[in-house]
């Protein structure tokens, strides 16, 4: 920290930061608890009340279940395809390798607005109905690079000699993949899962898009918030950020506890 000047100083920006980051958050999370039918000033007192009309709620938790559902779809279509990409990229020479590294980035890159408006065009073109599973089609094709990414890091990490000496040994595809590319990949695979759910469950662009009739959360909210606000928002937003902080520190634990169990084998 000397080498930036004022240890203080620094501390003193870091703080401001974080504050300015995730300030608003906790903001948020305290009025959820405001005994008042307005999110602002003042604090009239502290009750649950938003939170039981939350859960009394059906049409919020029913949209609650939506962005579940479409979520787990979209991690089983970005592990189911992202993983066999990946150790495609590990492992195999094709023409095209390093054009197809760089096309599979671009759903990152590309805003959210412009892959909803290209898959739209292309369901309307096929007259494909849209419905839950159009978005979860499209966030799936989107988020795939995530995984891709993530696996094909560790892939590199790990190197072929294990691999190598599994097949020198007569093991076949399969057996290589189950005992030796799974187990040195599941930290990283778990981790984007996780993140995969996480940028599922709360996206807007592409789901504003190719949604039908049946709301995601981030569609009810948006709705909601367009009508009237009160803190039963605070509270369903309060919730997702408490499960996204349970995820996260899951998946840390998971990906440490591989890494202490590889380091002592």
């Amino acid at each position: 920290m000397r080498a930036f000047g004022n240890p203080r100083l620094v501390f003193t920006m870091a703080m401001s930061v974080l504050a300015f980051l995730y300030a608003p958050i906790l903001v948020m999370m305290i009025f959820s608890f405001n005994d008042s039918t307005y999110t602002g000033l003042p604090f009239n007192g502290f009750t649950l009340h938003w939170y039981r009309e939350l859960f009394s709620d059906q049409q919020m938790l029913f949209s609650i279940w939506n962005s579940i559902y479409v979520a787990i779809g979209v991690v089983i279509i970005s592990a189911t395809f992202g993983v066999p990409a990946a150790i495609a990229l590990d492992r195999f020479e094709f023409p095209g390798k390093g054009v197809f590294r760089r096309i599979v980035m671009l759903p990152i890159v590309l805003p959210g607005i412009i892959t909803g408006v290209a898959l739209l065009g292309f369901y309307l073109t096929i007259h494909f109905r849209l419905s839950l599973h159009t978005i979860m089609l499209g966030q799936g094709t989107g988020l795939m690079c995530v995984t891709i990414t993530e696996v094909f890091a560790r892939l590199q990490q790990l190197g072929r000699s294990q691999t190598e000496a599994a097949v020198n040994l007569g093991a076949n595809e399969w057996e290589v993949f189950r005992h030796v590319t799974l187990p040195g990949i599941r930290s990283a695979l778990f981790g984007a899962m996780l993140i995969v759910f996480s940028v599922s469950f709360d996206e807007i662009a592409v789901t504003f898009l190719l949604t039908g009739r049946e709301n995601t959360l981030p569609m009810t909210l948006w709705s909601l918030l367009r009508r009237e606000v009160t803190p039963e928002v605070n509270a369903v937003a309060s919730l997702v950020v408490v499960m996204s902080i349970i995820l996260i520190v899951c998946g840390m634990y998971a990906s440490r506890r591989q890494e202490t169990s590889a380091g002592e084998s």
